[in-house]
């Protein structure tokens, strides 16, 4: 079979005009960048579109190194729904280029179930990624400059919080020191960088409601202490206008289509494991605005970004799915059954067998939110019917429906039984009204043990002396009420990446405490989770060249 993106240059593309145009947009709306791909204005949500639309969540497994296929049956599903004569559209999140050229090589998800243009949308797109680096950026640069200028009048922090931002895993500028040399350098101080998806202003762009609500989540940002103990914030700064200017083409959603040339909407990128891993609330109500049925994905696994969804996204928005879609495949079962990478390929039924009690952690935590969940299975060539018919068996046995997907090969035509599935279940067995892990009025601490012994399973939550210090600052400046995101690895429940499974009572430590006033969440940081990641002995990087005047190496 050809490769990902030997796949996405074959497809014969329809102009964007014609993409837009095939769910009501008329092309005079549109701003378009280049022929395939197109900025849509805020002032075409409807909300009573939006009321009448179906939202569809897709979530998966916790992840493995084998990966499950999130984004892949996300597309496939909007292929397979268009396929049976549905109006669907697919709203995803934007490729960050630090996984495309380390781990992943790509996120636009696989085969013949992908957006395109491909290579585009995995690099720089539309720009957006790099509005958002360059907005949180320049907040940096504006208060140095402006503890610099007025350091003569006495003006001065106690404590700064805003770090810097690059869209490139850089382990060297996770710790830095700024301001060394001469005096005019300015202040020499500790500082470093997190990767662009942890950036505040991605969350911000991706919560936001407007653009005016934009404009009052940026001036709210807190940057640091005073010596009196009273925020400062980049209202105080008077540049927020400055840095709303940055992200007016970014707010807008981007527009571009499915393999199969079905419009799908990709806009934001968080990443769920550092922050809440969802896509703007304006390109899931754009969506809505022009499709019957919206199918959208959150990061990783359903711990993570199905729960900060649901928590965070769905609390702050209105919006509630009519129905979520767990991901799994044979792959992820084993891996999470104790069986070893270097053999999941094989048959293993046992290692099958001890793999579900991962499922059905995620099964449970997600009809803890009051939702009807399918399971879809992501068929791999290696896959066999005697292990497929064993997950179904055990789909039955906990009275959840099951259907194969097989997208990735066949493209629409391989998820039309997980669409007719999915319309079936929506019709006869929608979910019922959203139950939050937590309410509004519980304490920090309160909320962080919510999520970690409902959700994850563990046993206890301890809390650093500096994440204590933090949360106390937290409550004295009146943000209790403000929605939790924790900060953890992918790949376990627990805090700790090699315990597959579903493990239960363990310990799990909070170390840090990060307050974002603006995208209006505290974001508690587990174990040793780092906002930078590092890049792999073998980056992706290795493999991507230009060949022949084509871009051979994304995935």
């Amino acid at each position: 079979m050809k490769s990902d993106i030997e796949i996405a240059r074959s497809v014969k593309m329809r102009r964007i005009t014609e993409i837009a145009e095939s769910i009501g947009i008329p092309q005079e709306e549109i701003a378009q960048y280049g022929h395939y791909m197109a900025k849509v204005p805020l002032s075409l949500i409807d909300e009573e579109k939006v009321a009448k639309s179906k939202l569809i969540l897709v979530t998966a497994i916790t992840a493995t190194k084998a990966g499950i296929g999130k984004t892949t049956v996300s597309v496939g599903l909007a292929l397979g729904l268009n396929k049976i004569g549905k109006k669907a559209v697919v709203a995803l999140r934007e490729p960050s280029l630090g996984p495309c050229f380390g781990m992943k090589g790509g996120a636009a998800g696989g085969g013949y179930a992908q957006v395109v243009p491909m290579e585009k949308i995995n690099l720089h797109f539309t720009g957006d990624f790099h509005a958002v680096t360059s907005a949180h950026n320049m907040i940096s640069a504006l208060l140095d400059n402006y503890i610099y200028q007025h350091q003569e009048e006495g003006f001065a922090l106690k404590e700064i919080l805003w770090k810097r931002v690059l869209d490139v895993n850089d382990r060297s500028l996770r710790s830095i020191v700024t301001g060394l040399g001469p005096r005019t350098n300015g202040l020499t101080q500790e500082s470093g960088f997190d990767i662009t998806p942890a950036s505040e202003i991605m969350a911000i762009l991706c919560l936001s409601t407007s653009l005016e609500d934009m404009r009052r989540r940026i001036d709210n940002i807190l940057l640091g202490y005073r010596f009196d103990g009273t925020p400062f914030q980049v209202k105080d700064l008077g540049v927020t206008g400055a840095i709303l200017t940055l992200m007016l083409d970014a707010v807008q959603p981007n527009l571009v289509q499915t393999t199969e040339g079905s419009p799908a909407f990709i806009h934001g990128g968080p990443f769920a494991n550092i922050a809440h891993g969802c896509n703007s609330i304006l390109a899931t109500k754009t969506a809505m605005s022009f499709g019957d049925y919206v199918i959208t994905e959150a990061g990783f696994g359903a711990d993570l970004g199905a729960e900060k969804f649901f928590n965070i996204k769905c609390r702050k928005s209105g919006l509630k799915p009519e129905l979520t879609v767990l991901v799994a495949t044979l792959n992820g079962l084993k891996m999470h059954g104790g069986t070893a990478l270097a053999d999941i390929q094989k048959p293993d039924a046992e290692g099958v067998r001890k793999g579900f009690a991962n499922l059905d952690k995620h099964i449970k935590n997600l009809q803890s939110f009051g939702q009807t969940v399918i399971v879809c299975f992501n068929k791999y060539a290696s896959d066999t019917e005697e292990e497929i018919n064993m997950v179904k068996e055990h789909c039955a046995s906990m009275g959840v429906p099951f259907a194969l997907n097989n997208a990735w090969a066949e493209g629409g035509a391989g998820a039309v039984d997980l669409a007719n599935l999915v319309v079936e279940t929506i019709d006869n067995n929608p979910s019922g009204p959203l139950q939050f892990t937590y309410s509004d009025e519980q304490n920090i601490c309160s909320k962080i043990e919510s999520v970690a012994k409902n959700i994850y399973g563990a046993g206890s939550v301890t809390f650093s002396s500096k994440a204590r210090q933090k949360i106390a600052m937290a409550e004295k400046i009146g943000l209790s009420h403000l929605p939790v995101c924790i900060a953890k690895t992918q790949y376990s429940f627990s805090q700790d990446a090699k315990a597959y499974g579903a493990p239960e009572g363990f310990e799990f430590d909070i170390k840090d405490i990060v307050i974002n006033t603006g995208s209006e969440m505290i974001v508690a940081i587990a174990g040793d989770i780092i906002r930078m990641p590092g890049l792999p002995k073998v980056p992706q990087a290795m493999k991507i060249d230009i060949v022949n005047g084509e871009i051979e190496g994304l995935s």
